[in-house]
């Protein structure tokens, strides 16, 4: 049992294909557990919304008994409840929002309803301490590829960039699927990379020098496309480790190119990295280069924390709640559509 005013935090996490639970004890992570449905999705080449959002209600209750038998806290010790309100998928999303209502409810503890992108950056702190304020950060996912300003995580977080088309990781999954290398196309792209050219190719940088902040990579998934269909029908193979590789360069090259434009324009010499993207080993490592050489800190949490998980939502709802920040009404919405700027609902 805590007891202490530091609030205790369990946070729910349903906006995909991963069922999250995270305990956090202020800034401390105290369990992370996960029920991932990726394999019930794979044979479809991605995520099916319906059999996601029934792969959260079968998970929920036992993935809760899980983080709080590996915090070693009982759920009456919890504070306050976290959970994802938006963006994501509209049926997974209301999942974990009703559970986490039930669970408010029936202790008569406070509930937030929090950003996904928030919690992206919010959960660094629990590996890394508070964020400098202010502080960029750049999120990039299966959905999402964002450039923010974030002078307070808890209450002020300010979009910059955006993608237009594709976001980063769905790129990557869909060239998995063209190089017929499985679901999810992230993990398998980034190991066959290694054993590839990243200059074997020359892959097109969409909108690298355009002047905004914004990311478009259809462009660069239909050319990969083309040069694959192209080799094919020539009957010649298809280097598929230096068509990993030379993607991926182009993917990172834009990503990091972009970031350090953001810090450098608003003065801001601190690079937060977040996202299931993150986990990507060639954009920590160009994203350190480049931020060395511009004198720019460089954060980024441990793979794990990078992808969806309960901890960051948590991580979200005790800044709020040490913030002493009003709780969400037990009437919030799942909203698939939650802009950035609103941290919470």
């Amino acid at each position: 049992m805590i007891k202490d005013s530091v609030p205790l935090v369990l946070g729910i996490e349903t906006s995909c294909d991963e069922t999250g639970v995270g305990i956090v004890h202020g800034h401390t992570l105290l369990a992370d557990a996960i029920a991932s449905s990726v394999d019930q999705h794979a044979r479809f080449g991605g995520v099916v919304p319906e059999v996601a959002s029934r792969a959260h209600l079968e998970a929920m209750t036992a993935t809760v008994d899980r983080a709080l038998a590996d915090a070693g806290v009982a759920l009456a010790d919890v504070d306050a409840f976290a959970v994802t309100a938006g963006p994501g998928l509209p049926g997974a999303l209301m999942v974990g929002v009703a559970a986490a209502k039930a669970y408010a409810l029936a202790l008569g503890k406070p509930l937030y309803g929090v950003n996904h992108l928030a919690a992206h950056v919010c959960v660094d702190q629990l590996e890394h301490g508070p964020l400098p304020k202010p502080c960029v950060a750049m999120l990039v996912s299966g959905g999402h590829s964002s450039l923010l300003l974030v002078p307070d995580v808890a209450t002020d977080v300010r979009p910059l960039g955006s993608t237009v088309d594709d976001a980063a990781g769905e790129a990557f999954d869909k060239v998995a699927r063209v190089l017929d290398l499985g679901f999810p196309g992230g993990p398998v792209i980034d190991r066959r990379a290694r054993e590839g050219d990243p200059a074997a190719i020359a892959f097109p940088r969409g909108k690298y020098a355009d002047g905004t902040y914004d990311f478009s990579f259809s462009g660069l998934k239909t050319a990969v496309a083309r040069w694959v269909e192209a080799r094919e029908r020539a009957g010649e193979p298809v280097p598929v480790a230096d068509v990993a590789a030379s993607f991926q360069e182009a993917v990172v090259d834009v990503l990091t190119h972009k970031a350090l434009k953001v810090c450098k324009d608003s003065g801001v010499d601190h690079l937060l990295i977040g996202g299931g993207v993150a986990a990507n080993s060639r954009l920590r490592a160009l994203a350190q280069e480049r931020c060395d050489a511009a004198g720019v800190t460089l954060r980024v949490p441990r793979p794990k924390l990078c992808t969806d998980n309960g901890a960051m939502v948590a991580a979200l709802g005790a800044e709020l709640a040490a913030a002493n920040l009003p709780p969400s009404d037990l009437a919030l919405p799942a909203d698939s559509s939650l802009p950035v700027d609103l941290v919470t609902l």
